[in-house]
């Protein structure tokens, strides 16, 4: 049924000012004495300068928050991502570097003749690491997907240093979701364009410094995995990892590298050069973690797209893969600002033709070969009602199965999934949270019980909760023993913010804190435990 009459979220996508000091927040309810630490979130804080504006939500400068959390009393505080991005931008009052879906206007230093040369140059990577939070060797990063980082200090939010991959492998970016084995090794995925065509690279970063002001030394490319079109490479956000595979998912979401190199000739963003191909399936490519060796077997569905695995697992022979899928590819063309501003029936037209999101499974058999036959559904697993068919050699056909029941479609699919990472990533698991998405961005917080697919709901009309983040308790044995944190904002309330805690386990509130500023809709986040 299409939705109608969907409130106007435009606030939430305006630039608003930092906080770089700490203000104190008003508790309602009770936030629970063991939590301390901070919740570190990232996403864009600013839209425009002067009078030039961004056109993709993906574009606006990386603005950095900090909710610390201590003997039951929160703290808030923000910055500006100091990038080379939004320093040249400040210092001109103009947008000054190329974003993903925004063209920047020609330098006005240069003279008309180089104005025009300019076109033929390659447009340089944007360091606006406005994505996530990540760790490489216990230090703090916040990525994008080009091959800048910013490394910055949890504690204030203060930009320390710039990174960037390509100095130390030959990779032209990575993923803002890297993986994590319990050593601290830590996997990534990148790309890199040559001569001939693009590569898909595994990447592994050890665990321990050398010297104190290391960074990325010592990383290197586990593998490179060639795409099915070299010209035309899929496009991905994160990938999947089991306790002995990293999972490639190839999906029919493609990148046109010539568009991409004749961009700023043409006087194109780059996010045109991205294409949904329905017509091309979707392959698993998996690579053993320890050799770098990549399987002769190639996993086949049907076309989807995915943004965000759930998690990924090992047992009987199988291996699940768990991740959110959608049948189409044209999500990343639906965020435009102007989209996300909109209201009225313009702005029910852009979500009704939008597609969900829902949590699937993928059952892969690792131990196929040329005796296994063909034709057959080789998924032995009880209760699954997943399918994989050899369909020749090398090749085998999955079909999904839900992870989820019909009430799901209530809350528009679930996106945004966590888990409880640090003791069942790459291990069985029982419980995944998520956003709810009746609405562009998310309306509601929702935990899945994968042993029955039943749900359990946070909902409350013209609140906008953000990615859900467990924060296990000290003393947990259950797998839901903790707390959910969210920011909620409020569209309809001048600074109507708040931090939302939940008893992980029964889903209900236990308290509150009001942040007494605006804050827009943002991406990613994670908690930093005190020592």
């Amino acid at each position: 049924m299409p939705l109608k009459g969907l409130e106007t979220i435009a606030p939430l996508v305006c630039s608003v000012k930092e906080t770089p000091e700490p203000i104190s927040t008003k508790i309602q309810g009770t936030i629970p004495s063991w939590i301390s630490g901070s919740l570190l979130r990232n996403g864009p804080g600013k839209f425009e300068f002067g009078n030039t504006h961004y056109n993709h939500w993906f574009d606006g400068m990386a603005m950095l928050h900090q909710f610390r959390i201590d003997k039951g009393q929160m703290t808030y505080r923000s910055r500006f991502l100091q990038s080379d991005a939004y320093k040249k931008n400040s210092e001109w009052d103009r947008i000054m570097m190329s974003e993903f879906g925004t063209l920047a206007l020609p330098d006005p230093c240069k003279n008309l003749f180089q104005r025009f040369l300019s076109r033929f140059e390659r447009m340089e990577p944007t360091d606006n690491a406005n994505v996530s939070f990540v760790k490489y060797k216990s230090d703090y990063y916040v990525s994008t997907e080009t091959n800048f980082m910013h490394k910055v200090n949890p504690e204030n939010l203060k930009t320390l240093e710039k990174v960037d991959w390509s100095k130390f492998i030959a990779v032209n970016g990575a993923t803002a979701h890297p993986h994590y084995d319990p050593d601290g090794t830590t996997y990534n995925m990148g790309n890199s364009y040559g001569t001939k065509g693009a590569l898909y690279n595994f990447i592994r970063v050890p665990p321990e410094k050398t010297h104190a002001s290391d960074s990325l030394q010592g990383a290197k490319v586990l593998c490179s995995i060639e795409p099915v079109n070299k010209s035309h490479p899929s496009y991905y956000h994160s990938f999947a990892m089991s306790e002995n595979f990293v999972v490639f998912i190839e999906q029919p979401i493609k990148m046109d590298l010539l568009k991409i190199v004749t961009a700023k000739m043409r006087g194109r963003p780059l996010s045109e050069a991205i294409y949904w191909d329905p017509h091309q399936e979707t392959i698993f490519h998996l690579v053993d973690k320890h050799t770098g060796e990549v399987s002769s077997v190639k996993y086949q569905t049907k076309a989807l797209s995915t943004f965000h695995q759930i998690n990924a697992f090992e047992e009987d022979g199988f291996l699940m893969v768990d991740m959110c899928c959608s049948d189409d590819g044209q999500a990343i063309n639906n965020y435009l600002i102007q989209n996300l501003r909109k209201s009225g029936d313009a702005l029910d037209e852009v979500y009704n033709n939008m597609c969900r999101v829902y949590p699937r499974r993928f059952v892969l058999p690792l131990n196929v070969t040329s005796e296994t036959m063909t034709g057959q559904n080789l998924n032995t697993r009880p209760s699954s009602k997943a399918t994989c068919v050899k369909i020749s050699d090398d090749k085998v056909f999955c079909q999904h199965e839900n992870l989820h029941g019909d009430d799901l479609h209530e809350y528009g699919g679930l996106e945004f999934p966590q888990i409880n990472y640090g003791r069942y990533n790459t291990r069985p698991y029982r419980y995944l949270y998520g956003c709810g998405f009746s609405h562009l961005v998310g309306d509601s917080l929702l935990k899945m019980d994968l042993k029955d697919n039943t749900l359990k709901v946070w909902y409350r009309k013209c609140l906008y909760p953000s990615e859900p983040v467990f924060v296990p308790s000290r003393d947990a044995v259950e797998e839901d023993d903790g707390v959910i944190l969210s920011v909620v904002l409020t569209p309809s309330q001048d600074k109507g913010t708040f931090l939302l805690v939940l008893d992980a386990k029964t889903f209900e509130e236990l308290g509150r804190a009001s942040v007494p500023v605006n804050m827009p809709y943002g991406f990613h986040g994670t908690f930093n435990a005190s020592v």
